[in-house]
């Protein structure tokens, strides 16, 4: 990231209207749901080194959506994200790695309470003006987490064999942020 065309260093928030974080878990062993988060925020600092620079974002678990009432009002229940006890989970970056052209964020994700390091492999998309006139960064960052890590271990056994939730989750976060 050394070299990106139209970098500019400074402080980015991001977007909501124009960013999503999604997710998907194996369901039922043969198939995906998936679902996002509709209330976030966070804040990007792009540094003079790219390397150097950091990220924080906050999630209102209360706002998942899977497209089924029935599924989501359980997600916030005590089962799974204890909404009530637990109502906002937060990602802090410590630190940045490059593996030849692929490139890392590394920070702390915090969900109910528990605190793991995680890693996200970035895309970045670049900086450019928008319609208005307003410096835009955007990427995309994807990570696999196990919600078990996180305290969230519900599950049915089926009759059939396995379980009915997979325990890695696909994270897929899409970032546009705008220059401060």
């Amino acid at each position: 990231m050394q070299n990106i065309p139209g970098y500019q260093a400074g402080t980015y928030v991001i977007d909501p209207v124009h960013s999503s974080i999604e997710f998907s878990v194996r369901h039922m062993m043969v198939a995906k749901v998936k679902g996002q988060f509709v209330d976030f925020g966070g804040t990007i600092v792009l540094a003079e080194n790219p390397a150097d620079s950091t990220a924080e974002a906050s999630i209102d678990p209360k706002s998942v959506d899977t497209r089924n009432n029935d599924r989501d009002n359980h997600l916030r229940s005590g089962d799974f994200f204890s909404t009530e006890e637990f109502p906002e989970w937060t990602f802090k970056s410590t630190g940045t790695r490059v593996d030849g052209d692929d490139y890392f964020i590394i920070g702390d994700m915090q969900i109910k309470g528990v605190t793991k390091s995680l890693e996200l492999e970035l895309e970045f998309g670049g900086i450019a003006p928008d319609a208005a006139g307003e410096i835009r960064a955007g990427a995309t960052a994807t990570t696999t987490i196990k919600r078990s890590d996180f305290g969230i271990t519900f599950n049915v056994n089926l009759e059939t064999g396995g379980v009915m939730l997979g325990d890695d989750i696909k994270v897929t976060v899409d970032i546009s942020a705008i220059k401060q």
